[in-house]
């Protein structure tokens, strides 16, 4: 254990940025059973009606708090309208702890990408979660809240292969502000998480196989993914388990081991075991993912040649 104790949400204020769907969703329904106070944010007005209905029928008790509210959080202010906004049912205290689900993905060839592909890839992967982690942190320092912040990058921010240059960067990003933000808020007594999930089939993973290239759909094929609910328990156990880098499957788990740098590990024994497996399994599950990639250049040329890039 990191961090030293474990964690219950009973009573406490919890924010959930893309809390209508997916991840977000599953999260504050499972928050909202366990007795927590839960807002959410999301763009989609339909869809946060849904949720909230959907977290009205998990209510445990009269006194519970729970909201939902429509915002973009592509940029900083937006950002900050939507934590005062949340904020506004506990006169304007900061949350117990901020979880950022928001976010978005589209898996294309990096050649097909337009200059607004790969910026938008940034600012839907990245950006989302670090303008609200901001304004909450701040928020938090200047109340002296002992709070948590929880990221969620991906597998993806730990390795990553063909087709996700406009995402994998952002993910490998949050990786760098969460481990950063774990060693800086020591100053605050603010905890800083971050989740590294596996494809989780949610309504994000069938919008991004609408551009998702066959050769990335054929290497994802051996990924048995996760639904939401099983994706957040996991999430959830990491915290109480107090883990900085949480990971919900083997696969992810190894790469955590493999990459792990100067993070903090969770159990030295385990961790030991993890890194030598990782040094049989990583080398030869990137050798796999190779020799795809060459068999598939006869048809991605052709794919070029049809798709006028050449011309």
């Amino acid at each position: 254990m990191w961090f030293g104790k474990s964690w219950n949400p009973d009573g406490l204020h919890i924010y959930i940025t893309g809390g209508s769907t997916g991840l977000g969703l599953s999260l504050a329904l499972i928050l909202v059973e366990q007795g927590a106070h839960v807002s959410i944010v999301a763009r989609n007005q339909e869809r946060l009606d849904q949720a909230l209905q959907n977290m009205e029928n998990c209510r445990q008790n009269p006194n519970q708090l729970l909201t939902a509210h429509s915002f973009s959080l592509s940029n900083a202010a937006d950002s900050v309208a939507a934590l005062e906004a949340v904020c506004k049912v506990r006169d304007g205290r900061s949350p117990d702890a901020v979880f950022t689900c928001a976010g978005s993905s589209k898996p294309m060839f990096f050649v097909d990408m337009s200059e607004k592909d790969l910026q938008e890839g940034m600012v839907n992967a990245y950006w989302v979660q670090a303008w609200t982690v901001m304004a909450a942190a701040k928020k938090m320092v200047r109340e002296g809240s002992k709070g948590k912040i929880v990221l969620v990058s991906s597998t993806l921010g730990y390795m990553s292969f063909i087709g996700w240059a406009s995402y994998s960067p952002a993910k490998h990003a949050l990786r760098g502000l969460a481990d950063t933000l774990q060693s800086e808020f020591m100053l605050y007594d603010i905890d800083v998480h971050i989740f590294f999930p596996p494809t989780m089939f949610t309504p994000g993973y069938d919008e991004e196989n609408k551009t998702k290239p066959r050769i990335v759909r054929d290497i994802e094929s051996t990924d048995d993914g996760m639904t939401p609910d099983t994706a957040a328990r996991a999430l959830l156990q990491g915290i109480i388990n107090g883990e900085p880098h949480i990971t919900a499957d083997m696969i992810t788990t190894l790469f955590r081991a493999s990459t792990r740098g100067v993070t903090p590990r969770h159990s030295i024994f385990l961790d030991m075991i993890y890194d030598t497996a990782a040094l049989i399994v990583a080398p030869i599950w990137r050798m796999g993912i190779d020799k795809r990639v060459r068999a598939h250049r006869a048809e991605h040329q052709q794919y070029l040649r049809d798709s006028g890039f050449f011309s």
